[in-house]
């Protein structure tokens, strides 16, 4: 059980930040959130009660994504805000206020370490990993904004390939809610590739119940957005993801090149 009562016993000195950025000067219009980018533990949860192969499959983070937005960022010359611990620790694109912000269960997996949680631990968590990540994003946008620079928010995740014993054939789905302007773009692009099955608010649809990053950060502050989830079984390697960023910088290269001839960045 989390005995924890404070943000400040949460993550010591001898603790990684949570927030990670990449290319913070960067050039480009779109800024890459990375929710589930790291599966890091603080220190004093110990293992939350999960082996070391339980704390490397999805349930602990975004398998292979991390590559991917690294590589994307520099290739773009783009702004990349990441999230270095594991989302069962909290998870940082669920409101806080949800069953599944800090999970007992994760895809058939009990969370020891999250069962009979107080709330004040679990604030204590709130405080320490959830509410630094998502005011820097705040930050950097408000900076941004200030300073005349366009921005599109794109919240990169990955998915599994099998879910509740059914298999998923997308390779690839943009997500998306309020937005009608980059998603559309996001998706004839992804289809004319000819030899990706793209889906269209799958295997996800954001909504404000089960999203954050881009409710929050995106829809309430008026910015074009879009979440990207790739199959992780394309990304679980180093040539995968070095593929997948270079297709996606490609394309969304073409789809900036659009928006700015119409005018909307």
């Amino acid at each position: 059980m989390d005995t924890t009562t404070g943000a400040t016993f949460l993550l010591t000195d001898e603790n990684v930040p949570p927030v990670h950025e990449h290319n913070a000067d960067g050039r480009s219009p779109f800024l890459f959130a990375c929710d589930h980018y790291g599966r890091l533990i603080p220190r004093v949860l110990g293992d939350l009660g999960l082996s070391d192969n339980e704390l490397t499959r999805h349930i602990a983070w975004d398998v292979g994504i991390a590559g991917v937005a690294e590589q994307l960022a520099v290739q773009l010359d783009a702004h990349l805000v990441a999230q270095r611990y594991s989302r069962l620790v909290i998870d940082c694109n669920r409101p806080p206020h949800v069953a599944s912000s800090i999970p007992l269960v994760s895809d058939a997996t009990t969370i020891p370490g999250n069962e009979g949680l107080t709330r004040e631990a679990g604030e204590a968590r709130r405080q320490a990993i959830f509410d630094p990540y998502h005011r820097r994003i705040d930050e950097i946008i408000d900076r941004r904004l200030h300073a005349g620079k366009p921005t599109v928010l794109v919240a990169l995740h990955s998915f599994t390939p099998v879910y509740a014993g059914i298999a998923r054939p997308w390779h690839i789905g943009t997500l998306y809610h309020r937005d009608t302007v980059l998603p559309p773009h996001l998706l004839k692009h992804l289809r004319s590739e000819g030899d990706l099955v793209v889906g269209d608010n799958e295997p996800y649809a954001v909504s404000d119940e089960t999203d954050y990053t881009i409710p929050v950060h995106g829809e309430m502050r008026g910015l074009m957005n879009t979440g990207i989830e790739i199959r992780q079984d394309l990304i679980s390697d180093q040539a995968g993801q070095k593929a997948w960023a270079a297709r996606l910088a490609r394309i969304l290269a073409e789809i900036e090149a659009t928006l700015n001839a119409e005018k909307l960045i």
